[in-house]
């Protein structure tokens, strides 16, 4: 399997592939069919099967597949059985709110530092807010803490203004995947995975197939 043959979209449904078979594992579900799968990720049952063809044969003829052995195949296709280190860089509202979600590390993602232009002023704020004390580092120190803790992935919550002055910080600190929640089209190296996670980006797609309903 070459990465370049897999559509990004298979690949965002392999994330909700695996988060229903995590559910049929706690339930102590051993199999599921193809046609189950699709029916609670609201596909059909060929595109699943053709999503999964790209990594392989998983299912049993007559069967389907065995949920346990689907769920870890697919945290492996996925990179999901390690550690992946995280920084948030911009703490301001959500900032804040992306250190207080406990669902990062269900899937081994383990936010290890957080960074700001003005640490002396969020400190205080972020920790009231979390009820725990919060360390948040001053921006200057990004390269230096990378090295430190091993950070894979730096999250940007920054204002737009200062996106691309941090991106070129996080590529100077050699973390090589972004994920910007800023409206900017970062520039970047080869080597170097950005991808965008800005709302009203998501809202205009959302509200593109509302119209249609209305007709």
């Amino acid at each position: 399997m070459k990465e370049n043959r897999v559509p990004e979209v298979t690949i965002r449904r392999l994330s909700t592939y695996l988060r229903y078979l995590k559910e049929l594992e706690e339930r102590g579900e051993t199999v599921v069919s193809s046609a189950q799968l699709a029916k609670a990720c609201g596909l059909n049952a060929a595109q699943v099967r053709k999503d999964l063809a790209y990594f392989g044969e998983f299912g049993i003829r007559g069967v389907g597949y065995y949920v346990k052995d689907l769920y870890e195949h697919l945290k492996k296709i996925l990179g999901l059985n390690r550690e992946w280190r995280l920084a948030v860089i911009g703490i301001g509202n959500l900032g804040t709110a992306l250190l207080n979600f406990r669902d990062f590390l269900k899937e081994n993602y383990k936010i290890v530092a957080a960074f700001d232009k003005y640490p002396e002023k969020v400190i205080g704020r972020v920790a009231e807010q979390m009820g725990r004390p919060v360390e948040v580092l001053h921006i200057d120190r990004l390269k230096e803490v990378a090295k430190e803790r091993k950070i894979d992935i730096a999250i940007l919550s920054v204002p737009p203004s200062e996106a691309q002055k941090v991106a070129d910080l996080v590529v100077e600190a050699n973390i090589r995947g972004i994920l910007n929640f800023t409206p900017v089209q970062l520039k970047v190296p080869k080597g170097i995975i950005v991808k965008n996670a800005y709302f009203t980006t998501v809202l205009d797609n959302l509200v593109y197939y509302l119209q249609f309903r209305r007709r």
